[in-house]
């Protein structure tokens, strides 16, 4: 990025870089679109303040919001930027096995915290994942989760700064430094402001202005390709020797684009990846747990993986269109490098100004502006909340008034801000968006999920062994991650072969550091001493006796719209076989 050699600092942030020109002019029309959604986000932060005067209200909305605002919050939260942009990049680079994350590497596992895992959150009345482990295993392995996840919160907020940046810069040609630092005072507005409340109302305006803009792309590619099989054909040209349209079809050998094993799929990337982030991440289990009741808790997942499924449309589709029309991207540390090249993690944008005209070009840069709120609201509110509860009141103030927390909780999300800043360049590290993020993933967690999930279903797991198994997978992860950086050679022993690709990589590092974790905690459980049936009472199946829920109709039943899920599951993971 060159900045220039002269002049004040406003100046240089604001210079338009030379190697990438504005792709499209903004009409007033357009605008005026993005005027209304940027003054209705701090509306709605100022509206609400008045309603988060207590710890309650502002960490967890007061829990009063039904399954649907709850369910479409919880999906919302997931459909940043690391969604829009993310996946839109990886599947130009993957092709349609980048749908693997929507379909067996979200589906069953949202619906496995509906159904099983969301019991024990919500009648722990817990604040947080970290909270709950404080719970079940005690302050130590509580303050590890914490300073994980804390960490992990303000990697992945970069992720969504960086990608809007990205937007701005391509689309109208703003230096990427003035595009982080305007959007960030944004969310940081409504989010102190507003605290989850606001982030939740914000996140379900976010989800309908998403799919209002972004459908529009593959709408508009599929009639230029000519459908789904001029879009194969075209592929299949620019392409030859490679499948990027067979979702398991190329998967029994590592010669796919992803360069990946099933295995690695089903079990890295299905059980392990999928699992830890929708049972254990508290940025979306934050908005499941601001449910009114139970029964809305349980259903909010379900509600969410119905929409999951839906999402490859408005984002692995377009990456796909991509590539039978663009197929001349490059990975982002190469483009850098080349004057007036683009990289895979600008598919989205491109797509965008290749369709959208004057007026649904402001609708389409608004959607994609709602996903980086979204976002980036998402992992900063979920950061507040667990630096309030799990490390500044725990570890530092324990016994000060309610409203001081709301007060801290608000600084605080000020500081995941400007952290998130700082993090927002290391992804420019990285090949793509999504590469960094599943890296990231595979870091925290995994091993927290393996932590988790032996803390719910077995009761003999000990304080002692859920803390050593959650610090031995997270030192297992990232101690893998450096082999490989250092040693490119050590690819064949921890992905089984020296073909797979980095995505390939953080699949089956994901699974190392989730199965070193439970073999440390099995082991560390058997030689301690455990807690008692009553100890564990609310915290672990076999010692808890779960609130009885009243005989609702089955259209309202949440076990039942689990099973209509799964079908439809099934059923497109066969008809892209």
């Amino acid at each position: 990025m060159r900045i220039a050699p002269h002049g004040n600092a406003l100046a240089a942030l604001l210079l338009i870089p030379a190697q990438h020109q504005r792709m499209a002019h903004l009409a007033p029309l357009d605008f005026a679109v993005i005027a209304v959604y940027f003054a209705m986000v701090i509306f709605i932060g100022f509206y609400l303040k008045q309603r988060n005067d207590t710890s309650e209200e502002f960490f967890l909305a007061g829990r009063e919001m039904t399954a649907w605002i709850a369910g479409l919050s919880f999906i919302s939260a997931n459909m940043g930027s690391l969604e829009l942009m993310g996946w839109a990049a990886a599947s130009y680079q993957y092709g349609i096995l980048a749908a693997h994350a929507y379909w067996i590497g979200a589906i069953p596992a949202m619906l496995f915290l509906g159904l099983v895992m969301m019991p024990f959150y919500y009648v722990s009345r817990t604040h947080s994942v970290p909270g709950y482990l404080k719970l079940r295993f005690g302050e130590s392995s509580r303050l590890l989760a914490a300073i994980s996840f804390a960490v992990m919160t303000v990697l992945m907020s970069g992720i969504n700064m960086y990608a809007m940046a990205l937007v701005m810069k391509v689309v109208l040609g703003w230096n990427i430094n003035f595009s982080i630092w305007v959007s960030s005072v944004t969310v940081a507005s409504y989010v102190a402001l507003g605290g989850l409340r606001s982030a939740i109302f914000n996140e379900v305006l976010q989800f309908v202005l998403i799919w209002a803009g972004a459908l529009l792309i593959p709408i508009l590619g599929l009639i230029e390709t000519h459908g789904w099989t001029g879009m194969r054909a075209r592929i299949a040209q620019n392409f030859p020797g490679q499948d990027f349209t067979h979702l398991w079809h190329g998967l029994g050998t590592f010669n796919n684009p992803m360069g990946v094993h099933w295995t690695g799929i089903v079990f890295g990337m299905g059980l392990v990846i999928s699992f830890g982030y929708w049972t254990t991440d508290f940025l979306v289990i934050q908005r499941v747990l601001s449910a009114k009741n139970l029964r809305a808790a349980q259903m909010a997942p379900v509600i969410g993986a119905a929409f999951k499924m839906l999402v490859p449309v408005i984002v692995i589709l377009p990456g796909m269109i991509a590539l039978a029309l663009l197929p001349h991207l490059l990975p982002e540390s190469v483009a850098a490098q080349t004057p007036g090249a683009y990289s895979y993690n600008e598919v989205l944008p491109l797509m965008l100004v290749r369709y959208c005209g004057p007026g649904l070009l402001g609708l389409g840069i608004t959607a994609l502006i709602a996903g980086f709120m979204s976002g980036m609201a998402g992992n900063v509110s979920a950061f507040s909340a667990v630096w309030t509860y799990d490390i500044y009141q725990a570890q530092i103030n324990k016994r000060a008034a309610d409203h001081h927390y709301v007060v801290v909780g608000r600084w605080s999300t000020i500081l995941g801000v400007l952290a998130s800043i700082g993090a927002a360049y290391l992804v420019m590290q990285f090949a793509s968006i999504m590469d960094y993020a599943q890296a990231l993933f595979s870091f925290f967690i995994a091993p927290l999920f393996g932590t988790v999930i032996l803390g719910m279903l077995w009761k003999r797991a000990t304080s002692a062994g859920g803390f050593w198994g959650l610090l031995s997978g997270t030192l297992t992860s990232v101690g893998l991650y450096l082999w490989v950086h250092f040693n490119p050679a050590a690819l064949a022993h921890v992905a089984f072969s020296v073909h797979a690709k980095m995505m390939a990589e953080n699949f089956y590092r994901a699974l190392w550091a989730w199965s070193v974790c439970i073999l440390v905690t099995v082991v560390v459980s058997l030689g301690t001493t455990p807690k008692t049936d009553a100890e564990l009472n609310g915290l672990v199946y076999g010692a808890t006796v779960l609130p009885r829920q009243e005989a609702v109709p089955l259209y309202k039943n949440h076990w039942f719209w689990a099973a209509v899920v799964m079908i439809l599951f099934l059923m497109v993971n066969v008809v892209f076989w």
